[in-house]
């Protein structure tokens, strides 16, 4: 199993939604308006925090696919019917109960205005159908990951957010720009691509077995995901929580001027994400400590090398960019936010690996109790700094969070110390660039001059790292 090949293919599958975003949200903004962006952006935030009812099922199947890799046909075909049921059940509740609370929510506490809020409650229902298919592709997407079919995964994810961006877009070009008409064809869209993917591992793994439960394989699916229904309830929070205040605190309008940026730096996770899916399996494998300890370090190493370069120059550039792409007045209100949410999440793609490490090992109890304890003192900050200091105020909430997280992760996965170690100097130099790039009392030549200089301080940093420790040589567990 090539964790490298397969962070390729993952990577790969992951730039295309990135480059039908970059072209697709001026676009957007262009043919449906600011506020009904904003608007659509709110209801999928409300959708994919539903995806919660998935209750931890997808990974606790290829975790427990990856354990039992060399059983019977039969067996594996058995334990993936099971996750499929019950992945199903949770996702027609899911989808009941996202109707109910949407309805409640976007009629009663969102500050929209009623013409859109009448659209958003009509669009409604077609967006809980959404929430049983997220549900059972996960599922299948993890019998996959357990196989390692990663190419298949990633060819399947690109057809779905292809359709996923695309379609609306074309009904949008037509002239209907009503929520119901775009939200109606993305939820369309998951079903048509979960009817391909169901089909494929079907015909591959499950007609090996009869349609069953299986009461041992359903209980140590749901033994496992005991506790990620925690993290699946408390850490999409953690994640939304802060576009649905400025929702209602501060209108539609502002929840496009804060999930632009957002969304632009989620972006850098692409790396950790796609190597993050490939490591599971991995680690879930391993039947050594030592070695799954070893393979994590390696990993981070390999991140922190990769991305810090990259989140230096995105810090000097996303002003310029966000003005070329969307607008100098957005830029104006926007770059700031961008560039506090740039370095939260580089620091939230190192903490992917202390994430799958406990996950694979089967403590996904540790990674609830973080979420847990992040959350009353993450909402009470955040409602602080919204208050405060606006949008920016958000960011720095979000960022905040993202530090206990991933000093609660590392700590509990066992690599704390080597963390610090291998991260004090890009986190240093990017604090650095964050104040440089943020500061108004700098003329600009130099903020510029001096944001470079940090910048190639950090490329010449990875390239002496990676020279050093040769993260990709033979001698890797990569």
């Amino acid at each position: 199993m090539s964790l490298a090949r397969h962070t390729a293919y993952n990577l790969a599958g992951q730039l295309l939604p990135l480059a039908l975003s970059l072209l697709t949200i001026p676009i957007y903004l262009r043919l449906i308006g600011e506020a009904r962006f904003g608007v659509m952006a709110l209801l999928w935030l409300f959708v994919g925090y539903m995806g919660m009812f998935d209750f931890g099922v997808g990974q606790a199947t290829a975790r427990q696919l990856s354990h039992i890799e060399s059983a019977a046909p039969n067996k594996q075909a058995r334990v993936l019917w099971t996750a499929l049921v019950i992945s199903l059940a949770l996702g027609l509740v899911g989808a009941l109960v996202a109707w109910l609370a949407g309805g409640w929510f976007f009629a009663h506490r969102a500050a929209i205005e009623d013409g859109l809020r009448a659209e958003l409650l009509a669009a409604l229902p077609w967006a809980a159908i959404a929430v049983p298919a997220v549900a059972l592709t996960s599922v299948l997407n993890g019998s996959l990951q357990a196989r390692g079919a990663f190419a298949e995964i990633n060819l399947i994810g690109a057809l779905t957010n292809a359709l996923v961006l695309l379609a609306p877009l074309a009904i949008a070009a037509t002239g209907r720009v009503e929520l119901p008409a775009l939200v109606a064809v993305v939820a369309c869209s998951r079903v048509l691509v979960l009817s391909l993917l169901f089909w494929r591992v079907k015909r591959k793994w499950l007609s090996a077995a009869p349609m069953m439960i299986d009461r041992h394989a359903a209980l140590g699916l749901l033994r496992f995901g005991g506790w990620a229904t925690v993290s699946a309830v408390v850490g999409p929070l953690l994640v939304v929580l802060d576009r649905f205040l400025i929702g209602s605190h501060l209108g539609a309008k502002a929840v496009s001027s804060y999930v632009i940026p957002f969304q632009l730096a989620e972006r850098t996770t692409t790396l950790a994400s796609a190597l993050g899916y490939a490591l599971f399996p991995r680690v879930a494998a391993c039947t050594l400590e030592s070695e799954r300890q070893q393979l994590a370090t390696d990993c981070l190493r390999v991140l922190a090398l990769w991305t810090s370069p990259l989140v230096a120059f995105a810090l000097m550039l996303s002003g310029p960019f966000l003005a070329w792409w969307i607008s100098p007045d957005l830029a104006a209100q926007s770059t700031p936010v961008a560039q506090v949410l740039f370095l939260a999440f580089w620091l939230s793609s190192l903490a992917m690996v202390p994430y799958i490490k406990l996950l694979a090992t089967g403590r996904p109890d540790l990674v609830a109790k973080s979420h847990l304890l992040q959350l009353v003192p993450y909402v009470a900050l955040l409602s602080y700094a919204l208050q405060t200091w606006g949008l920016v105020g958000a960011a720095l909430a979000f960022a905040s969070r993202v530090v206990i997280d991933f000093l609660l992760l590392a700590h509990w996965a066992g690599f704390l110390g080597a963390a610090f170690r291998l991260l004090a100097i890009p986190s240093g130099l990017l604090l650095c660039a964050l104040g440089v790039t943020s500061s108004e009392g700098l003329p600009l030549v130099w903020r510029w001059a001096v944001s470079f200089a940090l910048a190639l301080a950090l490329l010449a940093w990875s390239l002496v790292q990676a020279r050093q420790r040769m993260p990709f040589s033979g001698r890797s567990h990569l």
